[in-house]
């Protein structure tokens, strides 16, 4: 299926890792030329070596979003190649602590990393969307924003802030031809899950094949109507179709990708 995604350039944060190389080597697969974006230059140069060496197109930008003066440089950097047609706000971190450990400063940090982020990217590349009359926002979220857990109180309040500012924005973005959304995972397998759960496998009983580990880490872990993790592609699937030409009357949801770990009709 042709998603209609040549002639777009695309903003992927946090793209030089895990499910944000996923989205950006699926946009620039699918024809958008991609910027990959990251704090460490080697690791973003490397993903983009690997997007070119595909046949796609990529350029780097490297900065620290949870800074006025870093959202600058990216997306300065960023527009050095052109416009930006889609922006996927993918960049973010969390704290293992529990609402004890959590300290009113780590919150600010998350909230920072996982929250301003993106508004600061926002602000820096839509208002110029607006003016073409084409444009795709397009915030990572999460189904811990809807059913927050014990752990990690700031991370579970900061990905509800990210759903609520896609549907603010999408409010803000009526009839200009720019859409905002949400793209919400559940757990997904990047690589240092899947070396987390071998690990704990032996202790937790779960089994000794790769297939019996997955089953049973995701009954106990995260429940859901497929009995697995999901895969980074399977995130990157539904960012490039929110992308396309084919969502341009979808604005201000929320597409779960989590196997139905959120057991919601709404």
């Amino acid at each position: 299926m042709d998603l209609k995604l040549v002639g777009k350039r695309a903003l992927v944060t946090g793209s030089s890792s895990g499910l944000g190389e996923a989205i950006v080597r699926m946009l620039a697969a699918e024809g958008a030329a991609v910027v990959v974006h990251g704090r460490d230059e080697n690791r973003a140069n490397a993903v983009a070596e690997v997007i070119r060496l595909e046949g796609g197109q990529a350029d780097v930008a490297i900065g620290d979003l949870a800074t006025d003066s870093g959202a600058d440089t990216v997306a300065n950097t960023a527009l050095k190649g052109g416009a930006i047609d889609i922006l996927v706000n993918n960049a973010g971190a969390y704290h293992h602590m529990n609402w004890m450990e959590a300290t009113p400063q780590n919150w600010i940090e998350t909230y920072e990393s996982n929250v301003l982020s993106g508004v600061r990217m926002i602000h820096r590349l839509v208002p110029q969307m607006r003016e073409r009359g084409w444009g795709r926002v397009i915030q990572i979220g999460g189904g811990l924003a809807q059913q927050p857990i014990p752990m990690q109180p700031d991370y579970n309040a900061s990905l509800a802030a990210r759903h609520n500012l896609a549907v603010s924005l999408a409010r803000e973005l009526k009839d200009s031809g720019v859409t905002s959304n949400v793209v919400a995972p559940g757990a997904i397998l990047v690589p240092s899950v899947k070396a987390l759960l071998m690990n704990l496998a032996p202790a937790k009983g779960w089994g000794t094949t790769w297939d019996e580990i997955e089953r049973n880490a995701a009954r106990d872990f995260v429940p859901n109507d497929i009995g697995r993790f999901g895969r980074p592609e399977e995130i990157a699937g539904a960012v490039s179709y929110l992308a396309s030409s084919f969502a341009d009357y979808i604005s201000g949801a929320v597409l779960r990708v989590d196997g139905g770990t959120i057991r919601s009709a709404f």
